[in-house]
């Protein structure tokens, strides 16, 4: 009876598997850091220098990676200012104004 159970619950287990989606691709050559932005948790996170980035920094604006699939990409871009400027490795990449 046991093995049972344990079959059922694996199978529904993997049944729901594919229905969760990370919230951003695990591979990428992105200089993330921090833990969310705009608050630590949120999806979006900034992003340091590198060679993807380097054309796109100054010292009026932060660079932020959000995943593609963020269904509130519109409204983080419209309640921060942002504006896209490249996507890379499922990441939509915006500068956002610092307000300086």
């Amino acid at each position: 009876m046991r093995i049972y159970i344990c079959l059922i619950a694996t199978a529904l287990v993997c049944a729901c598997a594919p229905l969760i989606q990370p919230s951003a691709p695990s591979e990428t050559t992105l200089p993330f850091f921090g833990s969310g932005y705009p608050s630590d948790g949120d999806p979006c996170r900034r992003l340091g220098e590198s060679a993807e980035t380097i054309d796109y920094l100054d010292h009026t604006a932060v660079l932020v990676g959000c995943p593609v699939n963020l269904s509130t990409l519109d409204e983080f871009a419209l309640n921060t200012g942002a504006t896209e400027v490249f996507r890379q490795d499922g990441f939509v990449v915006y500068s956002v104004p610092t307000g300086q």
